[in-house]
This record gives structure tokens, C-alpha cells and sequence, in this order.
């Protein structure tokens, strides 16, 4: 007799339900930001693409945009690989305590640390003044170019030394060894055999810096002055230009999804190059250090790791300074936090309930679809892990606005509301925790599910009572990256925020934009305060006092 209830297979209605989801809410959201883009009021037209490519001020800005991030790119690349390399080679001075300011410089939004600078080494900073005060001669200037490097560099190196951290853990020990008894030691050996064996994960790392990079648009639009980013002129054509219709937003953004998946297209092939895997049987282990080696490369870590942090500490010391707009005053208060509380106080709650539902969902999503990935290996599961990726190489505007193009009349009206910002939370960031997940997944031998099942465990039940505890270091790491970009969010969030669903990060750029930096700084230091919560969380619930991606 055939029996429906053992036949029926819950993972094919997951991988349809999953699929439906991200039809609903990517494909479909990308779908009309198309439509906009080549159809205006009905009628085919490569009206606003034309008006794009023949003013020179909007090709400039996909030029500085490249330059930008090439340079940010590389700048991280130079200061991340040698500070994971020494981490995780030699004992250094105070390494827990680096390791958790490191994470700290990549945990607020970049856009904080450009209003610090500003705050330091602005015309007006506090280093400026001193050192005109001392030094007879002129300050270069941190607004414009120069100082978006600077800012995206020393925001985005954690992220290479996390990535390049990770990679050195799985390199053998003996390989070392080996080397150093060939007579290839020191610079030579880090050359021609790390470099080597860490190049996918530098590739990888590579990529994420310069996406990061080329999707920012806080930074620019508060340091950049009168050197225009690409996301700058998607988000001002966008709210300024197009008025009511949004077709030139839609076309940019169009164009921005277009560069940013070449770019993609080329870091896979080149990464396809140097595939292979590393098991460590035996890891590195770190060496004293003694000497002029000793002060140099403690030197070197501690001086990267402090000036990346110090405008984070200064921001925290101005939020308890007595303030008046952009002036501050003689003298310490609490106002600013006072304000923070009373005038914004939806803004903190909204920022753990807002984010805390989008962990929440990308935390399950993302074990589900490692599964339907890894386990499920058909059609529809292939497609669902194509299109987990594509939200991964889209800028954070271009999802705002393919949202609100999408969600703002019936029969679905989901913007101005929580939902929407939950929504695009969600999408924005579960490629980091699927990341995770599917990794950890696959180190797991299928033989123990089926021993379950064969006990008279559901496939389902077999999965959540048995694998995903074993996955859990796995889905908490991508998790905390996931949770730290979703409180910092600000590219998706500011399109589609309002007053009810105003959020830490939302607060802290609205103060900043309007001069009143003692309340900034009181909004940035609940957020930085929030990170280092969360991290300290993480390192409890896994045990881990080391954090790689």
C-alpha cells in the first residue's frame, strides 16, 4: 500500500518555499528596478542610459568610485596580510586585547569614522590646530580623495586580517618547517610559501574589501566634498533629480549592478585559479619574539590597530563634552546622552528589535539553505544558492531602492514600515551566515543524519536535533559578521526609514549631517558600546577567544 505520509519529502517544500521567497522579495524587487530603467511611462527607451553616458560628471564618478576602491583595496591588502601574519606567527604583547580592538575598527560604520577624522584632521580638527600651532607649515587637507582612502583603509583592513587569520590557521606547521630547513625563512619564506597558500583567502578577501568600498556612500557624501562617488550620485539622482518617477535612480542603479557583477565574474575566475583546500594537522605554533624584532613587529601591530581605533575613542570622549551644535564647551555633561534617550528613543530600541528579527530570520534562512546547498545538490537548490550570492555584489542603495519600487503600492504595500527594513536586512546580509554555514556543513559526514533516520528520526528532526548543534560554530560565526553589518547599516536603510523605524546608525548620520556632533557622538558610542556587547556574547556562547571568518 502506498503510503504518503513516508513518501512525502519536507525538503523539496522547503527549497519551493525558499525559492518563492526570493522571488518575491529579490527577483522580483530587481525585476521592476529593470522595468523602470528601460520603460518610462510604458514605452521602451534608452532615454535615461543615454542621459547618463553623455554627461561626463556621472562617468566621473564611476572612475572615482573604481580609483577609490582599488586603492582602499590594496592599502588593506598591504597593512591587513603582514598584522594577520605576525598575530598569527609570533606571541604579541596584549593579543587578546588586540584582536578585540581590531574587530572594533570594523564594527562601526565607515561613515562614523569620516566625521571623526573630520573631528581630528579637519580644518578645525584637533591635530590640525595643534600642529599648525607648533609646525610652520600648511596641514594637506583631509577632505576630498585622500581622506576616503583613509578612512575606508583603516575601516576595512579587519576584515583582511580576519580573512587572512582564518587561512593561516589551516596551514600545516610541518610546511613551515620544512621551508625554514630548505634555507627559505624570514621575507622569502612568507613570499614564496604563504602568500601562495593564503591566495584564495586573500582573493576572497579582496573581493568583500572592494565591494564594501564601492558600495559606500556615507563616507564620500560627509568627507568626499566635491569629489563624487558613484553611490553618492545614485543615492542624490535617486531622491534629488528624478522626482516622482525614479526611472535615471533605476537606470543607475542598473549600471552599478552591472559593474559590480563583472567585478564579481572576474574575482571568481582568478580565484578559480588557485582552488585548492588546507587541513592543518598540525597548526602553527607562535614563537617569542626577542630584540629589534620584537619592538618592531609589536610596534608595527599596535600602531596600525590605535590609529584605526582612535577616532572611535575620540568620538566616545566628545560624547560627554557640553555641546552647542557644532561648537563644544569648556567643561564635561551628559546632555547629549539625555537628548539621545528622549528625542530619538525609538532609535534604540529599533535598532535590537529591527535587527535582532533580521538575525533571527537570516540565522534560520541561512541553515536551511546550507542544507538545501550541500545536502539537496538539484535544480532548484542550485538556482536558490546562485541567487543567495547576488544580493552579495548588488550596493545597498540599489536594494532600497529596487524595494520601494517593488513594495510601495497594492496589493503589497511594505514601505515606510519596519517590515521593508527587515526585509532588505535580511537580503543584504544573509550571504555571510549561508557562507559560514555551508562551509561547517560540509565538514559534517551525511552518515550521521541517516543513522538517525534509520532509528526512526524524521529527516527534519534528524537535522535540527543532530546537525545544526554541530554546525553551531559555524552559523555563529557568520552570524556575528552578519549581526555587526546590521546594526551598521546605513546604504539600504536610509531609502527606506522613516521616523518610526529610525535606527542607531540612522541617528548617528542624521546628527552628523546636521552639525550636531555631541549628539552624534552620544548615538555612536550606544552603537560601539552595542558591538563590543555583541562580540563579547559571541566569544562566551562559542568559547572562542579568536575571531576568523
Amino acid at each position: 500500500m502506498f503510503d504518503r505520509k513516508k513518501n512525502f519529502d519536507v525538503w523539496k517544500v522547503v527549497s519551493v518555499a525558499v525559492l518563492g521567497l526570493y522571488g518575491l522579495f529579490l527577483i522580483f524587487p530587481l525585476f521592476k528596478l529593470l522595468y523602470n530603467a528601460f520603460f518610462y511611462n510604458g514605452v521602451f527607451t534608452l532615454e535615461q542610459f543615454s542621459k547618463f553616458f553623455s554627461q561626463a560628471y556621472y562617468i566621473k564618478s564611476i572612475f572615482n568610485s573604481i580609483k577609490v576602491s582599488v586603492m582602499a583595496t590594496i592599502l588593506t591588502l598591504i597593512i591587513g596580510i603582514p598584522l594577520a601574519y605576525f598575530y598569527q606567527m609570533f606571541e604579541i604583547k596584549g593579543m587578546s586585547i588586540l584582536q578585540v580592538i581590531i574587530i572594533l575598527c570594523s564594527m562601526s560604520a565607515p561613515f562614523i569614522g569620516a566625521y571623526s577624522w573630520i573631528m581630528l584632521l579637519g580644518r578645525s580638527g584637533v591635530i590640525t590646530t595643534f600642529l599648525e600651532s607648533i609646525l610652520p607649515i600648511e596641514i594637506p587637507s583631509i577632505y576630498g580623495f585622500n581622506g576616503i582612502l583613509l578612512v575606508l583603509a583603516l575601516q576595512l583592513f579587519p576584515l583582511v586580517f580576519l580573512y587572512v587569520s582564518g587561512a593561516l590557521k589551516n596551514i600545516d606547521n610541518s610546511l613551515l618547517e620544512a621551508a625554514e630547513n630548505m634555507g627559505c625563512s624570514g621575507v622569502n619564506r612568507f613570499f614564496k610559501l604563504v602568500i601562495p597558500l593564503c591566495m584564495p583567502t586573500i582573493i576572497a578577501a579582496t573581493l568583500m574589501v572592494f565591494m564594501r568600498a564601492f558600495a559606500d556612500f556615507g563616507t564620500p557624501l560627509l568627507i568626499g566634498e566635491g569629489y563624487q562617488t558613484f553611490p553618492v550620485v545614485i543615492y542624490n539622482s535617486y531622491f534629488a533629480e528624478t522626482g516622482g518617477d525614479h526611472n535615471f535612480g533605476a537606470a543607475i542603479s542598473v549600471i552599478a549592478i552591472v559593474i559590480t557583477a563583472i567585478i564579481f565574474l572576474i574575482q571568481r575566475y582568478v580565484n578559480n585559479q588557485f582552488r585548492f583546500t588546507m587541513n592543518a594537522m598540525h597548526s602553527i605554533e607562535r614563537k617569542p619574539l626577542h630584540g629589534i624584532k620584537a619592538v618592531l613587529i609589536n610596534f608595527y601591530c599596535w600602531f596600525v590597530v590605535l590609529l584605526a581605533f582612535m577616532p572611535q575613542v575620540y568620538v566616545m570622549y566628545t560624547s560627554f563634552l557640553k555641546t552647542s551644535g557644532k561648537i563644544f564647551l569648556t567643561g564635561y555633561s551628559l546632555y547629549s546622552y539625555r537628548f539621545a534617550f528622549t528625542h530619538l528613543k525609538n532609535a534604540i530600541p529599533n535598532t535590537f528589535i529591527i535587527g535582532g528579527v533580521a538575525l533571527a530570520l537570516v540565522i534560520v534562512l541561512a541553515i536551511l539553505i546550507a542544507y538545501l546547498v550541500v545536502r539537496r545538490n538539484n535544480v532548484i537548490n542550485r538556482i536558490i544558492d546562485v541567487l543567495s550570492m547576488v544580493p552579495y555584489i548588488i550596493p545597498g542603495s540599489v536594494v532600497g531602492i529596487a524595494l520601494v519600487m517593488a513594495f510601495n503600492k497594492k496589493p503589497l504595500v511594505l514601505a515606510g514600515t519596519a517590515a521593508i527594513m527587515i526585509i532588505a536586512l535580511v537580503i543584504r546580509r544573509i550571504p555571510y551566515t549561508i557562507r559560514s554555514s555551508t562551509a561547517t556543513l560540509q565538514q559534517i559526514p551525511m552518515s550521521i543524519e541517516e543513522a538517525a533516520i534509520s532509528l526512526g528520526s524524521s529527516k527534519l528532526k534528524a537535522f535540527f536535533t543532530i546537525t545544526v548543534p554541530m554546525m553551531a560554530n559555524g552559523i555563529l560565526s557568520g552570524a556575528i559578521m552578519s549581526w555587526v553589518t546590521i546594526i551598521t547599516e546605513l546604504s539600504t536603510a536610509i531609502i527606506l526609514y522613516n521616523l518610526k523605524t529610525i535606527t542607531l546608525t540612522l541617528a548617528t548620520y542624521t546628527y552628523v549631517s546636521r552639525g550636531n556632533y555631541g549628539i552624534a557622538a552620544a548615538y555612536a558610542t550606544i552603537l560601539t558600546l552595542a558591538t563590543v556587547l555583541s562580540l563579547f556574547l559571541y566569544m562566551k556562547l562559542t568559547g572562542n577567544k579568536e575571531i576568523s571568518f
